[in-house]
């Protein structure tokens, strides 16, 4: 057998999207990384093996302004624009390929890590080296580092170094969690195979295999939803093992879900209720994907009580949103639903603290092993969630490791260069802005060729009855006097509409009541009808009106979408069978959905000029929406002229490096695999051609950056030598689709980041 040693900064061990972001960030920043996945691929459970939907924040489409930015974000825009069929193998390659851009990371493909070598006190150790076996290559490798992550979900590498745990639900007592039980206990939620169907286009036959169980005989058809044509993640339900070990009965696991995929195809081709004489069997997964296993414990544990109040935590580094989705222990047999769900009115905060162990004092931890409850885990445990979580860890790691301390001394003594840093590579830290004094453009003066003031949207498409109540969102920057909507009346009709604020600014649901108006509405079409609606917030925020229902009203669909501007839809009624998923709909993200309009809003207009979109938001310290777009955007671009904005220093400034962020519209929902299929390949509202300019001691702008046929949503540019000038302009020459040229921030340093 041979034997290799490798050193490094920090070793990551497991390649699925934690451990793969968690990679990247820390060699990005500048560590030398070994990434090590006992799995021939990378992407853990999304990946070609498994193939389950990544998953997070966004809940696909419950909560708005919600997609993953910083790496996972990067993942998702670069597969929509090269793999918009969802293939999984391409989804594969993305991933990959992502890994291998970085130089710094070393990857290590089929190598099981089973050995962990720690020393210390029980309730103080420290990792010296793990030990991993190369398949196919006989390869015994010592992995030696300052820094490790165990991104293994199942958390081996923890376990074996003795770091604390918890396994199982917790009692209701220990955290004052409404849905963990009274008594603690053993059960995890189970494991899952998938399978691909297609039509053959010609008739096929199925023969069962002998171990195919006769679903019939069971509880599945009458609990469960069975169509012909689903496949993949619609199957989710097919699970088993929460009230087994879900690792050390792995196998047992795995024949018992084949034998109800087999059952549930018999029943499909040869029950004759389905028309599925020409459907056929494409694929079928041969690993569990594994759900929960171990959970380390960290210096905090996230609870129930911390996602449903949307804890604001000092140390938060990373965020989620999926709903808290629990399981019944009997999976597919359960006479229960399949899952049920509790929603925060919006997104919720991840503290670092709840990422590296609480008594291993060189170990982080990303992904489904982070310290939280069982019912926390039940939101954080989706794959977007845990790639975003994987970057903080890796940005946490790469600090520890370049200033020679622990994971928890970097919260005790550089919170602040943490948080700042993960800003900086636009990772998404809700409702933190910039303080970065590195940063020259804080200390400029700005401006633009034209701001986009007025919050008209006027060019009518679809019309949309008013059978339910409906409401338009918007900047109330900073306040709201008159507002009108266009609307088609069948006989004059009185309608009102109500002024809500959002409570929070990551929030997106009515909260508290602030203003109500109505107005007459003659019969008649595409008539504009104004409200005496009045607003002068505090701050400014966002307004949620709801325009009350009225079946002799229809409004209007607008043909272009606007930044900023949202369009919502009451719906009382949950869109998932009960016996799939349980919805309560006195969850406000539930009872308010978009429907699929995402990019339709309704066509209003203010009566007051908007400074939602002005040229120092770009600037401002934010690099998402929150409480409005925070985001410069420009007037439309007509007749191909090119947009700019512009800084200004009193002094000269030497310049070395360039950031850009562009809109990316985080609102979009996008899935890596098969789920939805977006109308466009590229973001429209993402720049396409640019250029960066500074003006020269002789009075002459010259070209320093330029991106052609950009489709990314951050670009940073370090350029080749110093630049002095006392002026850089971003001239925005064209975008992807969209009229405006939009810029949520621009960064400018002196020197490399």
């Amino acid at each position: 057998m041979k034997q290799e040693l490798v050193n490094n900064d920090i070793t990551v061990i497991g390649g699925g999207l934690a451990g793969v972001c968690a990679a990247i960030a820390a060699a990005r920043l500048g560590q030398k990384v070994a990434l090590v996945q006992n799995r021939p691929v990378l992407g853990g459970n999304s990946s070609s093996e498994v193939r389950v939907w990544v998953c997070g924040a966004t809940a696909h489409g419950t909560n708005r302004y919600a997609r993953e930015t910083g790496i996972m974000g990067e993942l998702f825009v670069e597969n929509q624009y090269r793999n918009p069929e969802g293939n999984p193998y391409l989804w594969d390659l993305v991933v990959l390929e992502a890994v291998k851009a970085e130089a710094n990371i070393t990857l290590y493909l089929n190598t099981d890590v089973h050995e962990v070598q720690a020393e210390g006190r029980e309730d103080d150790r420290r990792i010296t080296a793990v030990v991993g076996w190369m398949m196919g290559s006989e390869r015994r490798i010592t992995f030696k580092s300052n820094v490790y992550l165990d991104c293994t979900g199942d958390g081996l590498i923890g376990f074996l170094a003795g770091a604390k745990f918890s396994l199982g639900r917790e009692a209701r007592s220990e955290y004052n969690e409404e849905w963990a039980p009274e008594v603690a206990d053993g059960i995890t939620l189970g494991s899952t195979i998938l399978f691909y169907t297609k039509d053959a286009g010609v008739p096929v036959n199925f023969v069962p295999p002998s171990f195919a169980k006769d679903i019939s005989e069971t509880s599945i058809p009458l609990r469960r939803v069975i169509r012909s044509g689903d496949s993949g993640c619609h199957y989710w339900w097919i699970e088993w093992g929460g009230e087994h070990d879900t690792v050390h009965d792995n196998e047992m696991i795995r024949d018992e879900l084949w034998s109800v995929i087999y059952g549930i195809w018999d029943y499909i081709k040869n029950s004759g209720k389905f028309g599925a004489e020409n459907m056929t069997l494409e694929w079928v997964g041969s690993l569990p994907g594994k759900r929960e296993y171990r959970r380390f414990i960290g210096d905090y544990v996230l609870n129930q009580n911390d996602i449903i109040a949307q804890r604001e935590f000092t140390d938060a580094v990373a965020f989620g949103g999926w709903s808290i989705d629990l399981h019944p222990p009997q999976g597919m047999y359960a006479e229960a639903s399949g899952s049920k769900h509790m929603h925060a009115d919006g997104v919720y905060h991840i503290p670092f603290r709840s990422l590296y162990s609480a008594n291993v004092r060189n170990m982080l931890m990303a992904g489904r092993d982070i310290s939280a409850s069982h019912v926390a885990f039940g939101t954080t445990r989706v794959m977007a969630t845990c790639a975003v979580i994987g970057e903080a860890a890796g940005t946490g790691a790469a600090l520890s490791s370049r200033l020679g301390i622990t994971p928890r001394e970097l919260h005790e003594r550089h919170l602040a260069e943490l948080r700042q840093t993960l800003l900086r590579q636009d990772a998404s830290v809700i409702g933190l802005r910039s303080s970065d004094e590195a940063d020259l453009a804080r200390r400029a003066r700005v401006s633009a060729s034209s701001v986009q003031t007025a919050l008209e949207l006027a060019q009518p498409g679809e019309a949309c009855r008013l059978l339910h109540d409906v409401a338009v969102l918007f900047p109330a920057d900073p306040g709201i006097s008159g507002f009108d909507l266009l609307l088609d009346a069948e006989q004059a009709a009185e309608v009102t509409v109500e002024l809500w604020d959002t409570g929070r600014g990551e929030n997106y649901v009515p909260h508290t009541l602030q203003a109500r108006a109505a107005a007459p509405a003659e019969a008649g079409q595409r008539q504009w009808v104004a409200f005496d609606l009045q607003w002068q917030p505090e701050n400014p925020q966002n307004a949620f009106v709801i325009i009350k229902a009225n079946p002799a009203v229809s409004l209007y669909h607008s043909l272009e979408p606007h930044s900023g501007v949202l369009a919502f839809f009451k719906d009382e009624q949950p869109q998932v069978s009960k016996d799939l998923e349980d919805h309560s709909t006195d969850q406000l993200v539930v009872l308010w959905k978009m429907k699929g309009q995402a990019r339709r809003p309704f066509c209003f207009r203010l009566g007051s000029p908007t400074a939602a979109f002005a040229a120092d938001k770009a600037v401002n310290g934010y690099h998402r929406p929150y409480g409005g777009p925070q985001q410069w955007m420009s007037e439309p671009m007509k007749d191909g002229r090119a947009e700019w904005l512009q800084l200004d220093w009193d002094s000269e400034q030497t310049f070395g490096e360039i950031h850009l962020t562009f809109n990316d519209d985080v609102n979009e929902d996008l899935v890596n695999l098969h789920h939805h299929r977006t109308a466009f390949a590229i973001i429209p509202e993402l720049v396409r051609n640019y250029r960066v300019e500074a003006l020269g001691a002789g009075g002459v702008w010259t070209e320093i950056a330029a991106g052609t046929g950009n489709r990314k949503r951050k670009a940073v540019h370090l350029l080749p030598e110093p630049v002095q000038a006392r002026s850089l302009r971003v001239i925005i020459e064209s975008t992807n689709g969209s009229r405006h040229a939009e810029l949520i921030e621009i960064r400018a340093y002196g020197s490399a980041q």
